[in-house]
């Protein structure tokens, strides 16, 4: 956890402070340290990696998600990048300005918005994967490749539980 406290300290704390509530601690554990990884990693991707190309992680979802399906309606960026569309509206605006993506009106419903990845946009996202990919194996390092695999199917059934049949 963030902050001057240490996670060990903080999870003391909350079971002291809760320990008279009927909580279920082993989930309230899971989806915490789910929370804390997820920024973690966040935010060591945007400190090693995504930085040196000033991007957020946010805009680097939205070039990966749109890479990946070759070209992709706003709103189901927004809905896999899981943002709102002002905050992909955002994305999108400075990406475009930096000529790593262009937006076009759909040919079959002209209400929709397509967002395709420039030449340029293509080029980094290759680039920036492999180095993502680089420090997501840091990021597991501590962990054997059967507790990598352990986790992964665990984290899906999290996404499962909570209504994205898609995952």
């Amino acid at each position: 956890m963030a902050g001057p406290h240490t996670l060990a300290e903080t999870e003391r704390t909350v079971e002291s402070r809760l320990a008279d509530l009927e909580i279920d601690y082993r989930a309230m554990a899971v989806t915490s340290n789910l929370f804390r990884a997820a920024n973690a990693v966040r935010n060591h991707m945007e400190s090693t990696v995504l930085a040196k190309s000033d991007l957020t992680w946010t805009a680097f979802v939205v070039m990966w998600i749109t890479w990946i399906w070759g070209s992709a309606e706003t709103r189901l960026i927004a809905q896999d990048a899981g943002v709102s569309k002002a905050t992909l509206s955002g994305v999108l605006n400075t990406l475009e300005k930096r000529k790593f993506l262009t937006r076009h009106r759909s040919e079959d419903d002209g209400r929709l918005v397509i967002v395709v990845l420039t030449p340029t946009g293509t080029r980094l996202i290759k680039r920036l994967f492999g180095e993502i990919n680089r420090e997501e194996t840091v990021a597991t390092s501590r962990l054997t490749d059967k507790q990598q695999e352990v986790a992964a199917a665990l984290l899906r059934e999290l996404v499962l539980a909570t209504g994205n049949p898609e995952g």
